[in-house]
């Protein structure tokens, strides 16, 4: 295994940053793309562009303000290239402990008090869990249990910015852009990702998505599995075995209806409290969104209802092997917390949600810099492990202290963003903190 030394993780930074630089076009581009990169990792507090210029260049900070801000807002560099850049030269590192198991369709939120910038509305804002002023973002990301990476981003736009031209003009919004549901979004990211010829994986997405019927139907057209949330209220005929038509009920009721046989207790993986358990129950069905309608394939009812609890709790529709154990159509439907906790931790460590401008590109631009955190891949460096308490590391050279694992797991995004923080810290002219000017023989070169 190699050393986690900060040399090593600030060559392998410039060589990824040097990496990237080949899809921004201008050569113009290449130093303020190191500089913007360096600055989500090391900048203290918000992430914008003011902090960002003051800690990357000191001596000549409004002018590096200036070049940053003309490179996020501005340049006409392309998204898509930049996170098909990111996807190659990181999926080597996601897949050295396993293959790819899962895209996962899922929507992060950003709140926001204003009504100026681009996407901002009055609507479902899940960070905060009710309706309030934010925007939504809606992403496409590749999984295994070691780790996580979004390969799609666009900002969902309601119906009051595409229909506002004042609105469009003044976010700079193109005119390609019309308005389209967040359902037709993550489809239209999972077909760009089967034409790239991603890795497959079992789509996984929250009843947001997975209860809508027609978005289960055009991913199964595509050749994929998915392993999708419901709500309680989804009406299902079960498959029965005698041919005889079943009565159309919600998956609620006939979760109800099941015998106490069919229900097991499976523990799916460790936690950082114990073993993770509770009680499960499968049943084959079509589901029958209309009364009378039968036009849908088979598909497997996963429930979940544990002991304690007066209802069932969640509830999945799956198209996958009918003969797949339990126990792995769980660990599947269990994986989408790893989206939701990485996104959480892109928000809090690199600054995901911290873009103050208004417009379309630069929100864009922002977003597809911030998870490069997430994207350099240290993280083959640590064998992988479920979430537990790791003891802190075995002090050996007292010159130069450990950084302790963060979040039970050694490569979590707070562990990744701890080392290169360190790393790259020892490339600036000034210290971070203090801003006191680094001896130039302690520096190294980016």
């Amino acid at each position: 295994m190699e050393s986690f030394s900060g040399r090593a993780i600030a060559d392998r930074f410039a060589e990824y940053v040097g990496e990237l630089t080949k899809v921004v076009g201008h050569a113009d581009r290449a130093g303020p793309l190191r500089d913007y990169c360096s600055g989500l990792l090391v900048t203290e507090g918000r992430r914008s562009v003011e902090p960002m210029a003051a800690v990357t260049a000191p001596d000549r900070a409004p002018a590096q303000h200036q070049r940053l801000l003309h490179f996020v807002a501005n340049s006409e560099w392309s998204d898509e290239l930049m996170l098909a850049k990111v996807r190659d030269l990181v999926t080597p590192s996601l897949t050295r402990q396993g293959p790819i198991e899962a895209w996962i369709i899922d929507d992060t939120s950003f709140p926001k008090k204003g009504r100026h910038s681009v996407g901002v509305h009055h609507q479902y804002c899940g960070q905060l869990g009710k309706q309030a002023n934010c925007q939504v973002a809606v992403t496409l990301s590749i999984a295994n249990h070691h780790g996580s990476l979004p390969i799609a981003y666009r900002l969902y736009l309601p119906q009051a910015w595409t229909d506002n031209k004042s609105r469009r003009t003044e976010a700079h919004i193109p005119s390609s852009i019309k308005f389209k549901t967040k359902w037709q979004l993550a489809l239209e990211q999972i077909q760009a990702a089967v034409e790239a010829k991603v890795p497959p994986g079992v789509v996984l997405m929250d009843a947001g998505y997975g209860t809508n019927s027609g978005l289960r139907q055009a991913i199964r057209s595509l050749g994929l599995r998915y392993v999708a949330a419901i709500v309680s209220t989804v009406k299902v005929r079960a498959i029965r075995e005698d041919n005889r038509k079943p009565k159309r009920v919600s998956v609620e009721a006939l979760a109800r209806s099941l015998p106490k046989k069919a229900w097991r207790t499976i523990t799916w993986r460790d936690g950082s409290n114990g073993k993770l358990r509770s009680r499960f129950a499968c049943v084959r069905v079509r589901a029958a969104p209309i009364r009378g309608e039968a036009r849908f394939a088979e598909e497997t009812l996963l429930i979940e209802w544990p002991k304690n609890e007066a209802a069932p709790t969640k509830f999945w529709l799956a198209n996958v092997d009918r003969d797949m154990p339990l126990r792995d159509l769980i660990d599947l439907a269990k994986l989408r917390w790893r989206i939701e906790r990485d996104y959480e931790e892109l928000k809090q460590e690199i600054g995901l949600g911290h873009y103050e401008g208004r417009t379309w590109r630069g929100f864009h631009h922002h977003a597809t810099m911030s998870p490069n955190g997430r994207g350099f891949p240290p993280q083959d460096l640590v064998a992988p492990l479920q979430s537990k308490n790791l003891p802190f590391p075995v002090v050996t050279d007292r010159a130069a202290l450990p950084i302790r694992p963060q979040r039970h797991v050694p490569n979590s995004i707070a562990t990744i963003h701890c080392l290169l923080a360190v790393a790259i810290a020892a490339t600036l002219q000034r210290c971070h903190c203090c801003m006191r000017r680094m001896p130039i023989n302690q520096r190294r070169n980016l």
